[in-house]
């Protein structure tokens, strides 16, 4: 089998931009994607997969990719007549716009395939579109298309029994925060009631990925909180604090994968900077007993096995930590620990930059910042930047092979969809 390789990325700022719109988000990313490759124009990309998750709130739906390239096919920085296939997946999503053009290159359908993620979750209380539904009923329906709204009393019950069982009745409307916060919250609970995790190994985590973000010119947040700080900030679903859980904010990423026979024809230059996608899988969500692992798990063997490595052999990893409790669960089911110590592994400092097993040294979610239909992709773009070697302050030293775990949307306790990707510096 051919393989495929990563020769560019980029990623924009995230954060709160009311003045920036989903077409300027999407020119900036490509642009920037262009120029990490050295390409003036786009004119041999074959394909192209659009992952985004909000913006029919704002009332573009079903041709979103083809809406926001139109002005750059106009200015002849696109190629007419080029796929766009939309792809929509919750958190997921731009996880798996890449793993789109990684089948591209792979089937041989195309030799360079684009792959964007773009998003804007922010949306202010006057901006038009949509009605006349408020900014905060607009991003709230972004986020209750992550669960079940057809039949909802299925996870109403599952979430009353599962409360019982961790010791934290399910009340979504406790404390104000949205619903996933309390899953999350539910399943820390379990975790500390189960296997003894605490919350400030939880606030270690927050800490760390806060002083990591402080460090990184794309992060939503650039300030370092100590420990103490995560634990005496506002709570929002008992056990997590606000600094423990990922801000709203806008923003995109992308990547351009091609062949093997397509990199020989760059520069030198271009070559010697490509990454190869060692490992993508996709794995798909259930209804799971609290005791039982979560697809990561599944999704992480299936790509080790891909890959032909061994997770002592990852040298930095990017996780989905919508919360600090995900960084020490998703060490757990990437079989950086073993099941029940992650909250120690990652209060020891193995996951910090250093450490054994780096993970989130972009800052993670928490930090970085977290535009839904965005992140997959910019989990991409702190690997390439780490194994390249051009993660200035943040830099891994050393770091050969990268994985990043992405979830989007939930059933129960698991995620919709997860993708681990695997790459390797080659």
């Amino acid at each position: 089998m051919q393989s495929a390789y990563l020769i560019a990325t980029s990623c924009t700022r995230f954060g709160k931009q009311p003045g920036t719109s989903f077409k300027d988000l999407t020119r900036q990313a490509y642009l920037a994607v262009l120029a990490d490759a050295g390409l003036a124009d786009g004119a041999d990309i074959a394909n192209a997969w659009f992952g985004n998750c909000g913006m029919g709130s704002w009332g573009q739906r079903n041709i979103r990719g083809q809406v926001c390239f139109t002005p750059l096919v106009r200015d002849g920085l696109f190629p007419e007549r080029v796929p766009m296939i939309n792809v929509e997946g919750g958190c997921a999503t731009a996880s798996m716009a890449l793993h789109g053009a990684w089948k591209d290159v792979l089937s041989g359908t195309c030799a360079l395939s684009l792959a964007i993620g773009v998003e804007k979750t922010f949306v202010q209380e006057d901006a038009p579109g949509a009605g006349m539904r408020s900014g905060a009923a607009r991003t709230q329906e972004i986020f209750d298309g992550g669960i079940d709204q057809l039949d909802p009393q299925e996870w109403l019950a599952y979430y009353a029994a599962a409360g019982d069982a961790a010791g934290k009745p399910f009340n979504p409307r406790d404390g104000g925060g949205t619903l996933f916060m309390d899953t999350y919250a539910m399943q820390a609970a379990w975790h500390i009631k189960t296997y003894g995790t605490t919350v400030a190994q939880i606030a270690a985590g927050a800490s760390k990925n806060h002083a990591m973000g402080a460090l990184n010119p794309l992060a939503q947040y650039r300030f370092e909180v100590s420990p103490a700080q995560v634990l005496a900030d506002r709570l929002v679903s008992w056990p997590l604090t606000r600094a423990m859980c990922a801000p709203i904010g806008d923003g995109a990423a992308a990547a351009l994968v091609c062949s093997s026979a397509y990199l020989k024809t760059l520069p030198q230059a271009v070559q010697a900077r490509a990454l190869r996608i060692r490992a993508s899988v996709i794995t798909g969500g259930k209804y799971r007993r609290l005791d039982e692992p979560g697809l990561s798990q599944l999704a992480a063997q299936r790509a080790y096995a891909m890959a032909g490595i061994t997770p002592q052999q990852v040298d930095v990893a990017e996780v989905h930590d919508a919360t600090s409790f995900c960084e020490i669960y998703q060490a757990e089911m990437l079989g950086f620990c073993p099941i029940g110590q992650g909250g120690a592994f990652v209060a020891s400092g193995a996951t910090s930059l250093g450490g054994e097993r780096p993970i989130n040294l972009s800052g993670g979610l928490v930090s970085k910042g977290h535009p839904v239909g965005a992140t997959g992709l910019s989990m991409i773009h702190e690997l390439a930047l780490q194994l390249r070697g051009e993660a200035g302050a943040r830099q891994q030293p050393g770091a050969r092979i990268g994985l990043a775990e992405n979830g989007g949307g939930v059933i129960g306790f698991d995620e919709a969809a997860c993708a681990v990707t695997i790459l390797e510096r080659v």
